[in-house]
């Protein structure tokens, strides 16, 4: 029963072929793509709209700088919130649940943050290792302290996607399966076992959206301390 419950973060494979890469595909065949039209279709302009607004918000705080990035953590967004949504389907496979592929999406772009400040300009990157005001016994302790907290960001970004969506998946089928299990026993418990299963599934739809904004927005914070 223990290792059941692990299960649906297993890789999926057919013939030996993993299909995840098919799970990573997936989310962009279900977007439409703009049209040239003078008027479009409800569904495209509520997909513009969402991008646009989200767009303004993310570069706000940025200096037209770190306005060259808008559409590649934009495309991160969307990309995230899709896999996210997919993965809460029943006999579906959530990519994100696996702490390589997060690694793989936070390691490369808090990594491109830190080169873009250390190009444009290296004394302020540098800068943050030491705050202002440090008495001189503290600032070897404080400069080691703030490297290892800069090292880590790329960590956090990928362990705490993983961990909050594994969580979530892991609530979800735990309460499922009491609820199947207390049906022909205790036909009322199990009817507000179930009402919590709604509840936890509408809670981690809400999850599912905020996390992918929260990798997003940690990236932004990111990228400008470096423009």
């Amino acid at each position: 029963m223990t290792l059941s419950f692990f299960d649906q973060f297993m890789s999926p494979t057919y013939l030996g072929i993993p299909l995840i890469a098919i799970a990573l595909v997936f989310p962009w065949i279900l977007y439409p793509s703009p049209s040239n039209r003078w008027l479009n279709n409800r569904l495209i302009t509520l997909q513009s709209w969402f991008i646009n607004r989200f767009t303004q918000q993310l570069l706000l705080p940025l200096n037209p700088g770190g306005h060259k990035w808008a559409l590649i953590l934009t495309s991160l967004m969307v990309f995230l919130l899709s896999l996210n949504l997919l993965g809460l389907l029943p006999y579906t496979f959530t990519p994100t649940t696996q702490l390589s592929l997060n690694m793989g999406l936070a390691v490369p772009f808090w990594l491109a943050t830190v080169i873009i400040g250390m190009r444009n300009q290296p004394t302020a990157a540098l800068g943050h290792l030491l705050p202002e005001g440090t008495p001189v016994p503290l600032i070897p302790v404080l400069i080691i302290i703030e490297t290892i907290s800069l090292f880590i960001r790329p960590l956090a970004l990928g362990v705490r996607l993983t961990a909050n969506l594994t969580a979530g998946h892991l609530l979800i089928q735990l309460i499922a399966t009491a609820a199947f299990v207390l049906l022909p026993m205790m036909t009322t418990v199990a009817i507000l076992t179930a009402t919590v299963l709604f509840l936890l599934t509408l809670l981690e739809i809400a999850v599912a959206m905020i996390q992918a904004y929260v990798f997003v927005l940690l990236l932004s914070l990111y990228l400008q301390e470096n423009v």
